[in-house]
């Protein structure tokens, strides 16, 4: 009996969104607690942490949703037949994580699925999280950077273990928050209701690509945490996962649209660079400051770009009634 080809375009699908979805976006999440920890920690240690984490917000999206481990995230893009082109975009995503380009997987990747109604949709929520996490994290670090400056006034010794408790609970927090949104990346290749068997298939594809982050200390995407100021230090990295998991879980409630995490997590960062540089004026200068933020934004743009040239090639070139409504 031959084997579907829809179903063959479905499984490289799949592969190729779950490899850049955690490739790529999942630094955001685990690009602190990565550049804190790895030199105490074995890796093998950090990714199990990370692993578990993982297993139990599948487990719980699959139960509490009827199966859906993209945890409603997809009511507006319904099931279809997997084409060629749906994998495409996974394949576009792969290509920009491996020269370090921090894209959006939601643009990316949903793109090929969505009307331009959804897109437009799930653009002006991923505006909105970018501005609220800017604002956020500017209000927030202008009065962090003045009382905690960790480059000068490290944690005490008997401080240490504390913090270290709370950063891999807000780090935890912080995973099962991203992982409710952008779960929805790699299920759009998947049934809406997946059987058990295919859960512990996922769950475990998922891990494998974890424990090569881990390995590889963040890879390509990791140079866009280290190169912030502060982020591998215990409470900068803590109070930055806090606020991004709630800002997640904001918006996680606000309504059932997509959006996309990256926005957030470069809002975030740009936020708190600029409030750290307005502290600091004398030894940390805007001079510096809007060159890093500024080269985050284009490459968003350029994610942004190449996801609205999908869903228009595919809208008015490859096949109009291929999207759903």
């Amino acid at each position: 009996m031959p084997i579907d080809i829809h179903i063959i375009y479905a499984a490289i699908g799949f592969f190729l969104a779950a490899y850049s979805v955690i490739g790529n976006d999942s630094v955001q999440t685990l690009g602190t607690f990565i550049a804190s920890n790895h030199k105490v920690f074995k890796w093998y240690w950090l990714w199990l942490a990370a692993s578990s984490v993982l297993a139990l917000t599948l487990v719980y999206g699959w139960v509490a949703y009827d199966g859906d481990i993209s945890q409603g995230r997809l009511d507006k893009i319904p099931y279809m037949e997997i084409q060629w082109y749906h994998a495409v975009a996974p394949l576009i995503l792969v290509a920009l994580t491996r020269v370090g380009i921090p894209v959006s997987t939601t643009f990316l990747v949903l793109s090929a699925f969505a009307s331009t109604m959804v897109l437009e949709k799930v653009l002006v929520k991923s505006i909105m999280g970018y501005g609220v996490a800017a604002i956020v994290a500017y209000a927030l670090w202008m009065i962090v950077s003045r009382v905690m400056n960790e480059k000068y006034d490290k944690v005490k010794k008997k401080h240490r273990v504390p913090w270290r408790t709370l950063q891999w609970l807000s780090t935890g927090f912080l995973w099962f928050s991203w992982l409710s949104h952008d779960m929805a990346n790699i299920a759009v290749f998947l049934p809406r209701k997946l059987p058990v068997e295919m859960l512990v298939g996922v769950i475990a594809l998922l891990c494998a690509w974890l424990a090569v982050i881990f390995y590889t200390h963040g890879g390509k995407i990791q140079k866009i945490v280290l190169e912030k100021s502060g982020t591998r230090f215990m409470r900068s990295a803590t109070i930055i996962d806090c606020v991004y998991a709630m800002i997640l879980i904001y918006f996680k409630e606000m309504n059932s649209i997509p959006m996309s995490t990256t926005w957030v997590f470069v809002g975030l960062l740009t936020g708190r660079e600029l409030a750290i540089a307005t502290t600091y004026r004398e030894k940390y200068h805007f001079g510096y400051v809007f060159p890093l933020i500024g080269k985050d934004f284009v490459k968003m743009m350029v994610g942004l770009g190449v996801s609205v040239a999908i869903v228009l090639m595919i809208h008015y070139v490859i096949e109009p009634s291929a999207v759903a409504p």
